[in-house]
């Protein structure tokens, strides 16, 4: 359990990061790809043994790897389209929601357990993540044209999820965790600075050093939001659809509890509702666990 609170954390803290990045006015994809640099140095470090890179493609985890590390750009830059044309509330939705995707893996692929009282906690979860994540003001709707993009990222973010663990029970030895996640981060590096070389080639694109410094402190929390979440997956004692839900619920309230505390949000009755609906998810999830 530990591990998953400290993933929940690790995550918050990107939350905390990406809105310092609005305060700061951090060119948002600059800072990304050098984030995958730090998270990936991240994971070098953390490994015990000697790295030899001609053997990275002989390790059966690494094509995973390179398919997650190509999602983690491509998502992004969805994400941020969906943000253009839609608005960030759907692309909220579109991301928390996905959630559902690893829990119905687990639940169908692993056989895991699917007793009431679990149902109707990952029921309210999910109710619970849309409520928060929706806002008042949002007045704007999302037209059949425009759907296509909402759904890619519903659809890629849990993919994301559902690969991350398949590729943990299948493949990934404990030892080699911080080497997978250095891996999947490598190769979002790799794609990442080659767009970004073309933008300042191509585009005239100006680096500035602030977009590195928020690269920095994007990369570690990153890195340890997937390391935790991997460890949290081996748990003998935790199912993958108990993980994803708590996981998601618990960065939820963080990010909301952060929004309150440092930069004074206000919550609405639809999103306090949202609020406590994930507390009581949490509860009834954790009662079929004690």
């Amino acid at each position: 359990m530990i591990y998953l609170l400290l993933s929940i954390l690790a995550s918050s803290v990107i939350f905390l990061v990406f809105k310092l990045f609005d305060l700061f006015k951090i060119n948002t994809f600059q800072a990304i790809v050098v984030n995958y640099a730090i998270a990936c140095a991240a994971g070098i470090i953390g490994y015990a043994k000697p790295i030899n890179l001609i053997d990275l493609p002989n390790y059966s985890w690494f094509g995973g790897t390179v398919f997650l590390g190509f999602l983690f750009i491509l998502i992004f830059n969805l994400m941020a389209i969906t943000t253009q044309r839609s608005g960030l509330s759907v692309v909220s939705v579109s991301t928390k929601m996905s959630v559902v995707i690893p829990i119905a893996f687990g639940l169908l692929y692993y056989n895991e357990n699917a007793g009431l009282l679990k149902i109707s906690g990952i029921i309210l979860a999910l109710i619970a993540v849309y409520l928060v994540s929706v806002k008042d003001n949002t007045s704007k709707l999302v037209s059949k044209n425009e759907l296509l993009f909402p759904i890619l990222v519903f659809l890629g973010s849990g993919i994301i999820d559902t690969t991350i663990k398949y590729l943990e029970t299948s493949y990934v030895e404990q030892d080699d965790i911080s080497l997978f996640s250095a891996v999947i981060f490598l190769t979002a590096f790799v794609i990442g600075i080659s767009i970004l070389i073309f933008k300042v080639l191509r585009q005239n694109e100006k680096i500035k050093f602030k977009n590195l410094v928020g690269g920095l402190a994007l990369g570690i929390p990153n890195y340890y939001s997937i390391y935790f979440l991997v460890k949290a997956l081996r748990n003998p004692q935790l199912e993958s659809s108990v993980v994803f839900t708590l996981n998601n619920v618990g960065i939820l309230i963080c990010a909301v509890l952060l929004g309150i505390l440092f930069f004074r949000e206000k919550l609405s009755r639809k999103n306090w509702l949202g609020f406590f609906l994930a507390l009581i998810s949490i509860i009834c999830i954790a009662i079929v666990k004690s």
